[in-house]
């Protein structure tokens, strides 16, 4: 049964809720960011819409379920919480109130405070006639809600009653009979469950809030100023009218209260709300008490009424408007009524549903204990930041699965300042890595003029030389060419270059035939350069060098015209030079051979003589003649 609604857009991930919903029906799992409604374990309090600023949960809202009976063609009658007076200051006479309940199209308004006369008289009756067992009042849907989920063994302890808003309803319906569609206006979002709890023969049909008939005046239009003054409908209310009052319905037929006689206790407010029921559990025999439990501080203050309401403003007001009535009040009429309609069923039991969840492992929860940073020994304490009573109640929650240790504030704040001493230390390593870019940067800028100078100084230069001169990528596109180079490939070159200035992008294969181009593949390829290739191109041959700039990546080449004047000239020097280094080089080697080949015959002469000389050393002289002289 579905009552609280949670709009994901306008959920800012506080988790506020999870930590104000008193039986952690709001949770949220690991993996998952939003908060999740376990709408089976919610008892309808109201805590969450509290405490949620964006307004991302809002309780289920029945307006246009109760247009469309108004608009059936079928009698519906309005039963009124008599906390009215407490939540309608605004409007100047409840005979007002009622004339703009009929304007919104109701058959018939009765006051719920008469159905409350009915159930304080079976409460007389079962508390005083006391047989051994002691009881909780089951007037609080949200009471029980929260037993029959979470305390299911006590359900037989519920005072087995109905709500004065299931008696009223049962009496409007015996007396105008079918058919009759019935409709509860009052300060409570958890009667909204209550009609859904009846499998048959369900009394109500629609349950809405103050807040719900407020919005419904607004959208109608519908203000007290227009209209004259109702009454409402028969049975009127004696009493009753201080049900909105936690203990009012006793003393409405004068329960004992006091602390020396009495045997009942009045328990109000989220703060006790929890721990009356485990001490009535726990301590029964010792309190030996009826507990009569709200969830709210009474009626008056419930999740259905208007925010900021005022307490003690609200009870004095429930007070004054129970006077007023009580002034001009028919008691014989009365009693006649409640003898009329005491026949009306008003016993009911409380079937148990537990939604209580099995407790986890202990390794498991200390594992938890010790990812928040608590042991055993302090997990009975907790700061309550995080919803739960301790650091053991958390860890619980998260070893069920309907937590993450995110929620822990320490957890948080261990982790914020470990965070911050890494962003601490992050920063600081940004800040020196920002100084070394601007440094790196203003370096980068500089580098970058110089080379955008000498670009241009390069530039310049090659569009200065008198030579052609071209620069290619490995895909033979031109990435540089200057003037004289555009000149050597001829008009369409020069028309092309009037569009993309300097030929830059533009294919050499389309520019140059084969056999020209080619050499620059080779070079490419090969990484070897080429010096004073004779090319011929149309009828023009031209002397080409190509050299490796990038290897296998970016090559240049120089092109001269051979048959341009000043080309034909260098060239016609530099190939004589050529030829005359080239006879010096032969002369000298012929020099070299000779003067080896002469030195060789000194040689052989020079032991071809020694060798004569020798033998004629070795020979007899003749004897000298006279003449010979």
């Amino acid at each position: 049964m579905q009552v609280i609604d949670l709009n994901k857009d306008k959920c800012k991930l506080c988790y506020a809720c999870v930590r104000a919903c008193p039986v952690k029906a709001i949770v949220v799992r690991v993996n998952e960011e939003f908060p999740t409604i376990l709408h089976n374990r919610c008892i309808g309090c109201g805590d969450c819409l509290h405490v949620c600023s964006p307004e991302a949960l809002s309780f289920r809202n029945d307006t246009e379920k109760t247009r469309n009976l108004l608009q059936s063609g079928i009698p519906v009658a309005a039963i009124v919480a008599p906390s009215i007076a407490g939540e309608f200051p605004d409007i100047s006479d409840y005979r007002k109130f009622v004339s703009m309940l009929r304007a919104l199209g109701f058959a018939y308004v009765n006051e719920v405070s008469f159905g409350a006369d009915l159930v304080a008289l079976q409460y007389k009756n079962l508390l005083e006639d006391f047989r051994g067992k002691y009881y909780i009042t089951s007037l609080c849907p949200t009471l029980t809600a929260y037993i029959r989920y979470f305390h299911p063994e006590l359900c037989d302890n519920l005072a087995p009653i109905e709500t004065p808003m299931i008696a009223t309803a049962r009496v409007v319906r015996k007396k105008y009979g079918k058919p009759l569609k019935v409709v509860y206006i009052g300060p409570c979002i958890s009667a909204k469950h209550e009609p859904e709890l009846f499998e048959d023969d369900n009394p109500v049909d629609v349950v809405i809030t103050f807040r719900e008939l407020r919005q419904m005046f607004s959208e109608s239009g519908i203000t007290e100023q227009p209209l004259e003054y109702s009454e409402f409908d028969d049975p009127i209310g004696h009493l009753g009218s201080l049900f909105p009052i936690s203990n009012g319905l006793l003393q409405a037929v004068n329960l004992d209260e006091h602390l020396l006689t009495g045997a009942i206790t009045t328990v109000e407010g989220k703060e006790n709300f929890m721990d009356s029921v485990r001490q009535f559990k726990k301590y029964t025999d010792q309190i030996k008490r009826h507990f009569n439990i709200f969830y709210c501080h009474g009626c008056l203050m419930g999740p259905g009424t208007s925010p900021k309401g005022e307490k003690y403003l609200r009870r004095s007001l429930t007070v004054d408007y129970a006077n007023k009535r009580l002034k001009d009040f028919d008691k014989e009429t009365w009693e006649n009524q409640i003898i009329k309609f005491q026949d009306v069923a008003q016993e009911r039991s409380f079937k148990p549903d537990d939604q209580r969840l099995p407790m986890p492992p202990s390794e498991k929860i200390e594992e938890v204990l010790k990812v928040i940073g608590k042991t055993e020994s302090n997990a009975h304490l907790g700061c309550g930041a995080c919803g739960f009573e301790s650091c053991n109640d958390f860890a619980v929650a998260v070893a069920r699965g309907l937590a993450k240790p995110e929620m822990c504030l320490t957890y948080n704040l261990r982790n914020q300042n470990e965070y911050i001493r890494t962003l601490k230390a992050t920063n600081e390593k940004l800040a020196k890595t920002e100084a070394a870019l601007k440094e790196s940067e203003r370096i980068a800028r500089r580098e970058q003029a110089l080379a955008k100078e000498a670009n241009e100084v390069v530039t310049t230069m090659l569009q200065k030389l008198s030579a052609g001169v071209v620069i290619v990528d490995e895909n033979l596109k031109i990435i540089q060419a200057n003037k004289r180079f555009i000149d050597t490939l001829g008009e369409d070159a020069r028309m092309i270059d009037e569009v993309i200035p300097g030929l830059v992008g533009a294919d050499l294969k389309t520019l140059l035939p084969y056999n020209f181009y080619n050499l620059f593949s080779y070079v490419l390829k090969n990484n070897d350069d080429i010096t004073n290739k004779d090319v011929k191109m149309n009828e023009n041959v031209l002397n080409v060098s190509i050299f490796i700039i990038r290897p296998g990546k970016i090559v240049g080449a120089v092109v001269r015209d051979l048959q341009m004047p000043e080309v034909r000239r260098e060239q016609i020097i530099s190939r004589i030079n050529e030829a005359i280094n080239e006879n010096l080089e032969m002369v000298q080697k012929i020099g070299f051979l000779l003067g080896e080949g002469a030195s060789r015959t000194e040689r052989m002469l020079n032991s071809i003589i020694q060798a004569w000389q020798s033998d004629t050393e070795k020979k007899p002289q003749r004897p000298k003649l006279e003449d010979e002289d």
